[in-house]
């Protein structure tokens, strides 16, 4: 009689976990389903805006070549516009402020930055839009500087 009981108890317990373990539906295999197809799915739109953001990071060499010639114009523009402000300068009944001197050799400087600024880059190419915007950044600065050459601040 024990042993019956024993059998039956053992049995039972058997039985109840096999209906507890087996308990998921249907709707919700295929809920787990769709879940992991989704997070599959989210985790490959995050692998191509990451190529897309590689790619876009990072110049064509076309486009490279085309910043750089258009860059190199600019920059030579300027050295220009410095030594025929020099020469100027330079000319008998021209005073030489101090103030407006550093202001050129400032601009003399800033224009080299940008000449290294440019060959660092194509050396090592970072973050594409990001030197784009603070070469041009830059490059307005000097541009500025120069305006601000002409205009007398003093009064």
């Amino acid at each position: 009689m024990k042993k019956t009981i024993y059998h039956l108890a053992v049995s039972i317990v058997v039985t109840a976990g096999l209906v507890v373990t087996s308990c998921n539906s249907p709707a919700k295999k295929a809920e787990k389903a769709k879940e992991n197809v989704e997070e599959t799915q989210q985790e490959l739109r995050e692998a191509n805006a990451d190529a897309e953001l590689q790619q876009q990071k990072a110049a064509t060499a076309e486009e490279w070549n085309e910043f750089k010639s258009d860059s190199e114009v600019k920059i030579k523009k300027n050295e220009t516009r410095i030594a025929e402000i020099k020469a100027k300068m330079m000319k008998p009944g021209q005073a030489l402020d101090s103030v407006y001197q550093r202001r050129i050799n400032a601009l003399e400087e800033k224009n080299n930055k940008l000449r290294t600024k440019v060959n660092d880059y194509e050396r090592n190419q970072s973050d594409w839009e990001s030197f784009k915007r603070e070469f041009n950044h830059d490059m307005d600065e000097i541009g500025k500087g120069f305006e601000d050459l002409t205009i007398d601040n003093k009064k």
